[in-house]
């Protein structure tokens, strides 16, 4: 009986090796690219202005579907100036059907190019009950149709999904185009906002001040082919607008440019904590200056591409977690005051009265944002919401030197521009009434999601999942 019993293991190991071994070089992650037009038709109205006619420049909405990691991750970025509360939802609830996943694991960012259109399906639904119609930009038609190629596109990319068998990581300064947009007194207020476009020579001969100078990089290969580069930098994305023609702006040029670069690769752009940077030291408003910019952004993701180091990608190497947060209202947002000037004054602005009743309904309804972190070996991407200041993103950088860093912003906008809480006392139109809706309490909520999302070591996620398969056998 014993010598049977041998020879049918020795025979199970000599037939099942090879099977073993064919599983084990079966790459343990895919990648599945889209990327679709997201220009609105003219006559369609944008953040300020109707579309008048249509350039060569077209917006996209173009992302990656990662497979491997559990439920498929999603990562999404858009060409327009912010997709808040119910479109944000949306967004991320269509995107995940298509992908097969959750709208947990997916994530959505918008550049925030001001020629550009925006969505909030919150906001259209408050003006419709209140039977105010003089809110052309919350027309949901378009976006509606874009969020709909959208997920065809994800549909359609996953049976094309291709191995990835490594990633690698670059960052590069970039010189000359990001500056902080608020200029602080000798009484530690702001006295001055260098905008994007400053015609102030004495505003422009000032310091950048604080900022993230580097462009950050991480990339997807197949063996020796890259697959997708996804970059992020932190600086508003305005050289000159209100021309009625939708335009990407210079990042949107420089992503251009790095696509046709390493043409092998989707190139997906990602804005960072921006909220307070902007290109206004470098700008005086002139034309030529987008074409500057965008070549000087480019440049400098040239040099993080050149200085990428490639990583073999295992199991176990990627994960994705969220931590809902909750922000808190302003305190200036009252409701039937915003119903009643929306009923009563001209349409006007971007964060408008409209999008402030909006996001007050929404934290009303008890709704949560989620903060999410993208693991990839030693990087790790954060993902949150609203015109982040660039503080959060250091501090973030600070917390795990020992990691690579990076962070999208522009994630759900409701909340608008979301300032450190010293700032709120400082003043400028970031923390203003008229710009921000949430209050200083957001950075202690946000600080504490990010440590929480960092501070969780990959390996500790990696046993879990581990212990959690373990269970189920």
């Amino acid at each position: 009986m014993r010598i049977v019993a041998l020879a049918i293991v020795a025979t199970w190991t000599a037939t099942a090796a090879p099977i073993a071994v064919v599983r084990a070089e079966e790459p343990a992650f895919r990648l599945a690219t889209f990327d679709v037009d997201a220009t609105p038709p003219v006559g369609a109205q944008m953040a300020y202005d109707p579309v008048r006619r249509v350039d060569e420049l077209t917006l996209r909405c173009r992302g990656v579907v990662l497979l491997g990691a559990d439920a498929p991750i999603v990562l999404c970025a858009v060409d327009w100036i912010g997709i808040a509360n119910g479109a944000y939802d949306a967004f991320r609830e269509q995107l995940a059907a298509a992908a097969g996943t959750t709208p947990d694991r997916v994530a959505v960012h918008t550049l925030h190019q001001h020629d550009a259109p925006g969505a909030d399906f919150t906001a259209e639904r408050v003006l419709a009950e209140l039977g105010v119609t003089n809110y052309q930009r919350f027309d949901s038609r378009f976006p509606r149709e874009a969020l709909r190629r959208a997920a065809a596109a994800v549909r359609d990319a996953l049976p094309r999904a291709r191995p990835i068998t490594a990633y690698g990581w670059g960052e590069a300064a970039v010189e000359q185009v990001a500056s902080n947009r608020r200029i602080l007194g000798s009484d530690g207020t702001v006295r001055a906002v260098r905008y994007t476009a400053t015609r102030s020579a004495e505003l422009r001969a000032l310091p950048e001040g604080v900022i993230d100078p580097d462009v950050s990089l991480l990339s997807f290969w197949n063996g020796e082919e890259p697959v997708a580069v996804l970059t992020y930098y932190a600086c508003h994305p305005q050289s000159y607008y209100r021309t009625g023609v939708p335009s990407p702006d210079f990042p949107g040029i420089a992503r251009f440019v790095r696509g046709q670069a390493v043409p092998a690769a989707l190139h997906v752009h990602f804005n960072g904590a921006g909220g307070n940077v902007g290109a206004g030291k470098y700008n005086d408003g002139d034309p030529q200056n987008r074409m500057t910019l965008a070549l000087r952004l480019a440049d400098g993701m040239r040099r993080a591409w050149e200085h990428v180091e490639k990583v073999p990608l295992e199991a176990g190497d990627v994960g994705w977690r969220s931590v809902p947060v909750r922000l808190p209202p302003a305190e200036h947002l009252n409701r039937d005051g915003l119903a009643e000037s929306v009923r009563t004054e001209p349409a006007g602005g971007y964060i408008s009265k409209a999008d402030q009743l909006a996001w007050l309904a929404r934290v009303q309804s008890g709704h949560a944002i989620d903060v999410s972190c993208l693991t990839v070996g030693d990087v790790r991407v954060l993902h949150l919401p609203g015109e982040l200041f660039v503080e959060y993103q250091l501090a973030a950088q600070a917390l795990r030197s020992d990691l690579h860093v990076a962070m999208a912003a522009y994630g759900d906008y409701g909340p608008g521009y979301i300032g450190t809480a010293v700032a709120y006392d400082e003043g400028g139109y970031e923390t203003s009434a008229r710009a921000s809706n949430v209050g200083p309490e957001s950075e202690k909520i946000l600080m504490d999601a990010i440590r929480d999302l960092l501070e969780t070591p990959a390996a500790e996620d990696a046993a879990a999942r581990e212990d959690a398969s373990a269970a189920e056998e």
